[in-house]
């Protein structure tokens, strides 16, 4: 999914255009990218990892500054996580 994707479908969301239902059907249906970091190899990598996260773009991230930002109700952050949850899990291991 891409970053513009997620924003547009949120702006919708937002605006009243779209309901919730409609972007959590679309969310379980994406390809999510991984946002985790892999274990450090070494002391050069764990230092480094020490910085401060950085959101990927067309990742569940996007949602969740939504929400920081409070674009997105309680409610709505967990039917969205669900969703996303959903798609993750139907994924093949391995994939």
């Amino acid at each position: 999914m891409s970053a513009n994707e997620i924003a547009r479908l949120l702006a919708d969301l937002q605006a009243g255009q779209i309901s919730i239902d409609h972007v959590a059907d679309r969310f379980r249906r994406m390809d999510w990218p991984a946002t985790r970091r892999r274990p450090p190899a070494s002391y050069g990598e764990m230092a480094a990892q020490q910085d401060v996260d950085i959101d990927v773009p067309g990742s569940f991230d996007e949602v969740t500054a939504a929400f920081d930002r409070g674009e997105l109700t309680s409610d709505e952050y967990r039917v969205l996580a669900d969703a996303v949850a959903a798609a993750i899990d139907a994924v093949p291991p391995g994939r």
